[in-house]
């Protein structure tokens, strides 16, 4: 019996949207490989900061880029605001997406496939991927989630605040010159803002069942 060809799904959208949850959930009940891609941003980002660099400066974040440890991904400080901001800042800049590309490509080129996550994984990571999912909701219940996640880490947070930070961050990632966030040609658009992560599951498995990638019924696991 021939291996099943890879199967590569993308999954993007903005701050919030659910698309981590999303991916890491899919990759879970498909057995494939996930990659969160804003983490890759996120080092760069934590690296500078951590050396005391700005992260506006495009040949420091460059050279962060270039240097970027994939041990360093599992960081938890990854996961603070500050990372997010800076993340957001490198993330516009030409010369640390083309070296942060040729090492998401090969993580997707894998013998299964993999699911990714992110802003532009449908759109220029993965533009051949066989399922390509764009997550969006409100600014408004996306500050909440992040507000709430916040809070839930015990850190220090101001909706009103947050909200802000969503909306610039919004404005700087649809508007960057190189790979702006937005939907695929081909993507299919979830708008999770009522959905709860077990509804907007659901809503994925329905893509890939239409297109003969899952199993009809109870799950089980993906098919050729």
């Amino acid at each position: 019996m021939p291996p099943k060809p890879p199967l590569v799904i993308t999954v993007d959208g903005p701050a919030a949207s659910g698309k981590g949850t999303l991916a890491r959930t899919l990759a879970a009940e498909l057995g494939l490989p996930h990659l969160d891609t804003g983490r890759i941003y996120r080092g760069v980002g934590v690296a500078l900061l951590a050396a005391g660099q700005d992260p506006s400066d495009p040949a420091a974040a460059e050279a962060a880029a270039l240097a970027l440890d994939p041990a360093a991904l599992g960081d938890p400080a990854l996961a603070s605001e500050a990372a997010a901001r800076a993340a957001s800042v490198v993330a516009a800049m030409p010369r640390v997406r083309a070296a942060l590309l040729a090492f998401q490509r090969r993580f997707a080129a894998g013998p299964r496939g993999a699911v990714l996550d992110g802003r532009d994984t449908g759109t220029v990571i993965c533009p051949e991927a066989k399922v390509k999912l764009f997550l969006t909701a409100t600014a408004e219940e996306r500050a909440r989630r992040r507000h709430d996640e916040l809070r839930g880490r015990g850190e220090a947070s101001i909706y009103a605040d947050v909200l802000v930070e969503i909306i610039a961050r919004d404005r700087r990632d649809r508007t960057r010159a190189v790979a702006p966030l937005e939907p695929a040609s081909d993507a299919v658009v979830i708008d999770t803002t009522r959905l709860d992560a077990a509804a907007v599951f659901e809503a994925a498995l329905v893509v890939l069942r239409a297109r003969g990638l899952y199993p009809a019924g109870p799950r089980g696991s993906p098919v050729a």
